[in-house]
């Protein structure tokens, strides 16, 4: 695919995991069409069947994941090579892993994963928490870098704002196309990101995830109650 397509748009982050109640392959499908119909240029996508239902709805470029628990690792973004060869299966054309320092599963190597991603001519995307691990990934060769970790390793900057001091540093010191992901829940953020160069953006919860939308509002209610 061409990266251009994607360039100064916003991808959104269709997800509903086992524990939410709109998890459905088919409720996802539908959530990627209204993103498509209020301009989305891309979706990110986890499951080999969501990604898999939103291409039969629509014709969008996908960044697609698994999400998956490991005993023996904190890595949970693609994490291993039985995820990529699932995506693998799919359409979708960029593959995005968790590239953090944490160990993988069965100590499995992120650089044979990413590998795997360019045999197959897929573009992969690097999940990312800190500017070490940006410069490492881009080192190795990823197509697309984002900070969609940064915050949710236990070493990482915590904030419940998008790190635009990381961002910044990342965009400053990589030539690598760099996305904005993570606690982007108010347009103004997203303006910002691209003022500071940022290749595109990927929003999530605040789009997808209705519960999470409502909570905001009754947490909001109850500040006056106090």
């Amino acid at each position: 695919m061409d990266l251009e397509q994607l360039r100064g748009n916003v991808i959104v982050s269709c997800q509903a995991l086992e524990n939410e109640p709109l998890h459905s392959s088919y409720i996802m499908s539908k959530m990627a069409l209204a993103a498509k119909q209020g301009g989305a240029a891309g979706i990110r996508a986890n499951s080999v069947a969501d990604i898999q239902a939103i291409k039969s709805e629509i014709d969008l470029p996908v960044i697609g994941i698994v999400k998956r628990d490991y005993e023996d690792s904190k890595v949970y973004i693609t994490a291993t090579a039985k995820e990529v060869e699932e995506l693998l299966t799919t359409e979708a054309e960029i593959i995005a892993m968790d590239a953090t320092k944490q160990t993988r599963p069965n100590n499995e190597r992120l650089s044979d994963l990413l590998e795997l991603v360019h045999k197959a001519g897929r573009l992969a995307m690097a999940d990312i928490s800190t500017i070490e691990e940006a410069l490492e990934a881009e080192k190795l060769g990823f197509d697309l870098l984002s900070t969609t970790l940064a915050g949710y390793t236990d070493y990482s900057h915590k904030t419940e704002t998008p790190d635009f001091e990381l961002l910044q540093r990342i965009i400053n010191e990589v030539k690598t196309p760099v996305i904005m992901e993570g606690h982007t829940d108010r347009p103004e953020q997203v303006t910002q990101a691209f003022r500071l160069g940022c290749f595109a953006v990927v929003v999530g919860s605040i789009i997808t995830r209705p519960q999470v939308i409502t909570k905001k509002y009754v947490e909001a209610a109850k500040k006056v109650k106090e």
